[in-house]
């Protein structure tokens, strides 16, 4: 699939997301768990909350230079996110929050081609199972959507996912179900990293979901998959890239 124009926004006016200025460098030591991390700032160990249930098996390697954002610690089992690493020269944002975050923005300006004439813009709906991160509306129709973080790029091609997601899965199952009761419906893979020139479903990972985004697409789900520059100071969308199946 040819990629389709992300909008008629000028870089300095793409859809674009600040990150908070109190980021702290630090170094990855290990996972604890599914959500939890260690991690060395300057000669001191602290646990920090990492946003991402993905296996992020080529960024969470001891010693990678990563960045934290401080956090008020009441309600919360520790005072960071880790919201960045980096992979040689390349910054990856790992904060599975920001895809549908960038989308909504990008939304709300009117920066998607592809969904251009929707005032209504509406996050976290229910659809079937699923709660789905966006739905668009106008007078004529609806258009349900959901964003997938991607962190992993191999020989510049994105994939998704990391690991196995039976919830990824029912996502793209009920936007089959929203296609089928008369909506518009759409999945976007926003590429946490700039370093990609295509996405493919990962296979190998979860054939389930490669097999299901195919048969998605084969009943008119929309696939769009755009990069995104990342730095230390913003997180913006940048451009769409192909769609191999």
């Amino acid at each position: 699939m040819r990629p389709m124009s992300l909008g008629t926004k000028t870089p300095n006016h793409l859809p674009t997301l600040k990150l908070e200025d109190n980021l702290k460098e630090a170094t990855f030591v290990k996972r604890l768990n599914r959500f939890l991390v260690l991690v060395d700032i300057g000669s001191q160990q602290e646990k920090a909350h990492l946003p991402n249930s993905g296996r992020l098996g080529e960024i969470l390697t001891p010693e990678r230079p990563i960045w934290l954002v401080t956090k008020e610690k009441d309600h919360r089992r520790t005072g960071y996110d880790f919201i960045l690493a980096a992979l040689g020269n390349t910054l990856v944002s790992v904060d599975a929050r920001i895809p549908s975050k960038l989308v909504f923005q990008a939304l709300i300006q009117d920066a998607l081609i592809p969904f251009h004439g929707y005032p209504t813009v509406t996050r976290e709906v229910m659809m079937g199972n699923s709660r789905l991160d966006l739905m668009v509306a106008n007078a004529e129709n609806q258009c349900f959507i959901e964003a997938k973080s991607i962190t992993l790029v191999q020989d510049g091609l994105a994939l998704f996912p990391d690991a196995p997601t039976s919830r990824g899965t029912r996502h793209l199952r009920s936007l089959i179900q929203a296609k089928e009761l008369g909506h518009r419906a759409a999945v976007l893979f926003i590429i946490q990293r700039e370093d990609a020139i295509a996405f493919a479903p990962n296979d190998r990972a979860d054939p389930e979901f490669g097999r299901t985004l195919r048969q998605a697409i084969e009943k008119g789900i929309e696939a769009y998959a755009c990069r995104c520059r990342v730095s230390l100071i913003q997180i913006q969308l940048d451009k769409m890239v192909d769609i191999c199946l």
